[in-house]
């Protein structure tokens, strides 16, 4: 199928906004996360290349309401990040504080490293935080997770390529920004 046609977002626009931004809204309990989140989720509509099929209102609200579900688990996932980011800071003495820039690229840099887990198998992900962050042994983590030593070496590999991944997409976008300037 084709884009979505501007007659068709305009229309499933003016028949379900209000409705997810006041379903958000409940979920959330903020108003301007509800409205930007409603938003985000429009936007998800226009871009996504295939145009679903609406035979009913209901098929367009559980159509959105999936969407903006995820969309709110991502969001409380980067306030969660960011939480324990700020406990970390809270609990070091004042003359370690990082500067606010490098809070923030610390900040920007765990949430794509927990948005990478978050795509990873559950057992891959736990394997990596068990072993790299808890600083476990690949016994400790087999034993912990219920795989053998070697599934945990291959796990904690495919976590590594997805930070390696990101690291090179990282230094990618900053060639690129130098060259813009």
């Amino acid at each position: 199928m084709s884009q979505p046609t501007s007659r068709f977002i305009d229309r499933v626009y003016d028949e379900h906004h209000a409705w997810l931004r006041q379903w958000l809204c409940r979920r959330l309990g903020c108003h301007a996360d509800a409205a930007d989140l409603a938003h985000d989720a429009f936007l998800r509509l226009l871009l996504k290349p295939v145009q679903p099929v609406f035979d009913n209102a209901l098929a367009a609200r559980g159509y959105l309401r999936k969407i903006a579900n995820g969309l709110c688990i991502n969001l409380w996932q980067r306030r969660e990040i960011e939480q324990a980011w700020l406990d970390t800071l809270a609990a070091q003495p004042e003359q370690f504080a990082p500067s606010a820039e490098h809070s923030a690229a610390v900040l920007q840099a765990l949430q794509e490293v927990g948005g990478m887990l978050l795509g990873l198998p559950d057992k891959a992900a736990q394997a990596f935080v068990l072993a790299m962050l808890c600083q476990m042994t690949d016994k400790e983590v087999a034993a912990e997770l219920g795989v053998s030593d070697r599934m945990v070496r291959k796990y904690v590999a495919r976590a590594m390529l997805g930070c390696l991944q990101l690291q090179a997409a990282g230094q990618a976008g900053q060639l690129y920004a130098g060259q813009a300037d």
